[in-house]
Formats: C-alpha cells, structure tokens, sequence
C-alpha cells in the first residue's frame, strides 16, 4: 500500500455523523488492516464481512465501510470504536471508486472487453495492435497482466484495491494503453467501477457461470453493467451483432449515448467480416471499415478469430487510433497460449491444438472454426470443471458429438467432486465415446490416434498449468502433454 493519507471526503466517502477520518491504506481483508486502514466488510456469498469488523477494529482500522446489514450486525463492536462508519448501499462500488481516487492514476487509454467467450483473445489482439503502433501497452485477464508491464493475477477481473494498485503502477512504469477483460463475477462485485474507460467490447452470450448468477437474466444483466454503468456516455462502445443479444446492447449504448462501433458479417455494420479463405495455418480476411475493404493475412487458426480481431480492431479505433494504421497492424498478431494454440504436429502431419473452450457454444465453435483447417477427422479430448455449472455437462457432450469425429471424454478440474460422475453427466449425450478419466493418458491416445490430415482439439485447460483435484493443484499443462504425446509416439524420445 502505498504510503499516504487521505480523507474519507478526498475518497468519495461520507461517514455517519459527519465524521471525518485519515486514512492510510485500504483493506477487504480484516488480516491486512493497519493503523489508520478503511476496512471494507463486504456481503459475501457465505458469510458477511461484518463478521470481520471486530478484528480490523481491533487492529487500527480508522473506518468502516459496508451496508446496512453489515452495520447492524457490527454494531456492538462500531458503537465501542472511535473509527468512522460509513453505510452505502452498494460498498463494493464504493470501495471500487475510492480505490480509484486513492491510487489515482492509471493508463491514459483503457478499454475493456466483455462476453462468454473471447475476452483474452480480444484484449491480447488489442494490445498487440498497440504495440505494433508504438504504444507502451499491457492486457489484464485470465493470463495475468502482459505486456510492457507484467503481474500474475489469480483473477480475471482482480478485486478493486488490486486491480486499482495494479493500474497505478503500470502507469508509473510508462504504460499508456491498457486492455481488461470484464467477467460477469468483477462486473456484479462493481470491480471495474472507477476504471476510466474509452471504449468497451462486447464479445457473444451463450451459458456459463450459472451456478453463481442463477439465470440467464442475471448473468446478461451482469455483462451489461459494463455499458450500462462502468462505461461513460462519450465513450466507444464495440458491438459484436452476430450475436443475438448485440441488437440489446447496441439499444442500451444507444440511450446512453455512447458512441457504437458495431462488429460483423452483415454489410451494414461499421467493421463488417466481408470474406474469409482459410488455408492449414490461418487465413486470409476481407474486412470492410465503413464500406472501405482492407485484406489482412491473419496467422491464427478458426473462423471465430476474425471476429475476435475485428472487436480488438474496434477498440482501437474506437479509443483514438487511425483505421487505417490498425488494419495495417493486424497481420502482425499472434495467437494466445491456450487459445486454438497449436501445440505440436505428428511426423505424419496431424496437427494437436490446445484452446480454453469449456462452454457448450465455445466447444462447438472451436470444433466448426477447425473444420476449414482440416482435411481428414477431427478429434476431441474434453472434460467439464467440478464445483460449477452442472447443466452445462451433457450440453458439452451433445456439442462435441455434433462437430467432432472421434471423442474422448476425460477429467477437467474436477475439484472436490467425483471426476467419474461428471465423465456420467458429459456422456449423458454421448455415451459411446471413449472414456479415459486420467487426462495424460487421454491425450496420449488421442494423438495416437492421429491420422495424416486429421487434427485433435484439446479443450477445457488452455494455458492453466495445474489441475484441481480434492483441493490440490498437480502441475498439469495441456500444451506439454500433447508435445509429450507426440514426441513419445514418433520415436523423438
């Protein structure tokens, strides 16, 4: 934390009372509080933070931030405490937007991208565009901070007294230019709050996360929030209109009075995907900005990429890059570990790709964006996570029924549940695959099973380089195994 103080009016807060405070750093966990620290008690899933505020008290916190609930539940300890009590009815937007104030600075330029599937590609690709146009750029998601500036992050969107810290660093160390990944979880905890934004992205909407949004509704409802509220009114907000849901967001921007950059494959839209030729190694796309054509060799593998580039490319421009030099860039992006990452090639030409995709929509779309590439069989080596979404499992296994040729069902994280049942519940829609629960093994017979001209997907992990078993992480990395694989099979080892 940084050394500094500030009062609780220089941070947006106004406590009960009228009572003022001078803070000197900021806390969500009571076991990090220090003398003079504001202690935010938040709601939690399990337990509220109020139970905490005893602690942080007795520990020097000078303030107190949280709801009503969580201030009758402390009052005891608050009414025996000199600190400030300050009662909001939204503390964790509060909290984003004083850590905001507190750290104060962060990149010039930040945009921010949300949707099911894409954020990484999308925010990776943008910040690639601005490198290759002179920036001191980073991106913030799923694979830590990259860039000019770089982190871990255990977070695809870091809580705000993180997140904000993180910001203000990267900006002291020169960064200009900042791309984030917006998850359902950060936008429904208010984690971007505070963030400065010029543009935000919308990528798709297809099932996830309903084990904590509970709904369809709730989960949109959460991604809307980027626009609807993080997002200011003269900002650029990127639609991608393939998407059934783009025609509500484009409406929302619209009576917000952003700025709407909308993405696609009809002709209408501003950045339209006029044509695509694929070839074994990427593809040749026909972009079309404001009916002006651009023809852009991209080296990355699946149609969805052009999508995924043309949201990036949306961004840019629609953070105050020129158009023309953004298209020029464009040839020079390179794709994202874990995501339809070529891992290794057979010495009979068979191709093994490692992506992330673990949602229904993603399998199939990773499985249809290969199937250009490929002229033999494709196969698919998949699992679902333990502790998550439980419908999703057999719409995983219908997905990849659909699109792939030869299946093999196997162990994702499975976390503190049966690996077996959640094999059960994926092979509810394809009970004749193969199922080989160890996961190293499973890859090893896929590729083993690798015909010239044919190509495995590897899904579910990416660039996760652990597997989560019974509350402990073995070091496992897709990528590796399948280099392994292959090495072992055609006599390299």
């Amino acid at each position: 934390m940084a050394e500094r103080e500030a009062t609780l009016a220089e941070l947006g807060l106004t406590a009960r009372g009228g009572r003022e405070a001078r803070i000197t750093g900021l806390a969500v966990d009571s076991r990090a509080v220090r003398p003079g620290f504001l202690f935010a008690a938040l709601p939690g899933s399990r337990v509220h933070g109020a139970a905490y505020i005893p602690t942080a008290l007795a520990q020097g916190a000078a303030a107190v931030l949280t709801d009503a609930e969580g201030a009758a539940q402390a009052a005891a300890a608050l009414a025996d405490s000199p600190a400030a009590l300050i009662v909001a009815c939204d503390p964790r937007q509060a909290l984003s937007c004083a850590a905001s104030l507190w750290f104060a600075q962060q990149p010039a330029t930040m945009v921010a991208v949300t949707g099911t599937n894409g954020k990484t590609s999308v925010a990776t690709f943008a910040r690639q565009i601005w490198v290759a146009l002179g920036h001191a750029a980073i991106n913030i998601g799923t694979t830590g901070i990259e860039g000019a500036w770089a982190a871990p992050s255990s977070h695809t969107t870091p809580d705000p007294i993180t997140l904000h810290s993180m910001l203000a660093q990267a900006a002291r160390a020169g960064v200009t230019h900042a791309a984030m990944e917006a998850s359902s979880h950060g936008l429904d905890q208010r984690r971007l709050d505070g963030v400065r934004l010029k543009a935000a992205g919308f990528t798709n909407f297809t099932q996830d996360h309903l084990d904590y949004h509970g709904t369809f509704e709730a989960y949109f409802a959460a991604k809307a929030g980027l626009f609807d509220r993080v997002l200011p009114p003269d900002a650029a907000a990127v639609i991608n209109m393939n998407d059934p849901k783009g025609a509500d967001l484009r409406a929302l921007a619209s009576a917000k009075g952003q700025r709407i950059i909308t993405v696609g494959h009809d002709a209408g839209n501003d950045l339209c995907i006029a044509g695509q030729r694929f070839d074994a190694t990427g593809q040749e796309v026909r972009y079309l900005w404001q009916g002006a054509p651009h023809l852009v060799r991209l080296n990355l593998v699946g149609g969805f990429q052009a999508e995924n580039v043309a949201l990036a490319a949306g961004l840019a421009i629609g953070a105050g890059e020129a158009p023309g030099d953004v298209f020029r860039a464009l040839p020079q992006l390179s794709g994202v570990r874990g995501r339809m990452q070529l891992a290794a090639t057979r010495a009979n030409g068979a191709a093994v790709y490692v992506d992330y995709a673990h949602t229904p929509d993603a399998i199939a779309t990773a499985l249809k964006a290969l199937r250009p590439h490929v002229m033999g069989r494709i196969l698919i080596v998949f699992g679902a996570g333990g502790d998550r979404d439980r419908s999703k499992r057999p719409l995983m296994g219908a997905a990849a029924r659909d699109h792939a040729d030869v299946l093999f069902v196997t162990d994702d994280n499975p976390r503190s549940e049966d690996p077996a049942a959640i094999r059960a519940e994926i092979m509810q829609a394809c009970p004749e695959v193969n199922e080989v629960g160890d996961r190293a093994e499973a890859i090893l017979r896929g590729v083993d099973a690798l015909l010239p001209g044919d190509a495995l997907l590897i899904a579910g992990k990416g660039h996760e380089t652990g597997q989560v078993i019974k509350g402990d992480i073995f070091p496992f990395d897709d990528v590796e195994q399948a280099s392994i694989a292959v090495a072992a099979l055609d006599g390299v080892i």
